[in-house]
């Protein structure tokens, strides 16, 4: 039974960024994925399809092996754990901060148990923990910025880009937690089993990276 290669793409900006470097990568979809409502693609290798689902769903379809590779943020690889699956590759896209932020010239919460919100669960807690400061950790699924103000919590952890929203909110960046960007991941079980196919995906995609990363020297 011939093997395939089934790659996970996570929607949003990163299919914007990962889309060139596929293409760079000598792997094309053959139906153009911003325009279609189709989910699985067959690609110019009859071997090799891809998914595209949502960024948080990459690393589940890749440790259960129903994906054998994926393209993920590492804030999201950070947050679920990735103990069934390999980062060969730091893909250098959707490049932005993990950080906390809080409500510009706020008083210091001094010896008190502070309230932080995010999505980043898993993150929040560890982070805190290390810095010894005693956190309850709420979680919010978008508009973090709304909780300082409203008295829901003292800090927020949440990805900065630009960090306008924060401004336009009376927030300010404070503390990075991790510099992010998006990754190649593999299944275990699939590096093991098709190895074969691959290897050369992951130096392909490599090569794309460097290429890329000259083009803007």
């Amino acid at each position: 039974m011939k093997q395939t290669l089934t790659l996970a793409l996570s929607k949003g900006r990163i299919l914007d960024d990962t889309l060139p470097l596929l293409a760079a990568a000598d792997i094309h979809p053959l139906e153009d994925i911003r325009r279609s409502r189709k989910l699985i693609f067959d690609t110019n290798h009859e071997h090799v399809k891809l998914i595209v689902i949502r960024a948080t769903d990459v690393p589940t379809y890749v440790e259960y092996g129903a994906a054998d590779l994926g393209i993920a943020g590492k804030d999201v690889l950070m947050e679920q754990g990735a103990q069934e699956m390999y980062e060969p590759l730091d893909l250098e896209i959707a490049k932005c901060k993990l950080m906390t932020a809080g409500v510009v010239g706020a008083a210091p919460a001094q010896g008190r148990r502070i309230r932080v919100a995010t999505k980043f669960v898993n993150v929040a807690k560890a982070y805190f923990a290390e810095q010894g400061i005693q956190a309850e950790v709420i979680k919010l699924y978008g508009a973090m910025e709304l909780a300082p103000l409203m008295g829901l919590a003292d800090k927020i952890v949440d990805i900065v880009d630009t960090g306008n929203t924060l401004k336009a909110n009376g927030l300010a960046p404070e503390e990075l937690i991790a510099h992010i960007s998006s990754r190649l991941v593999v299944g275990k079980a699939a590096m093991k089993m098709k190895h074969r196919l691959i290897e050369p995906v992951i130096e392909a995609m490599a090569a794309a990276v460097v290429a890329r990363r000259q083009e803007a020297n």
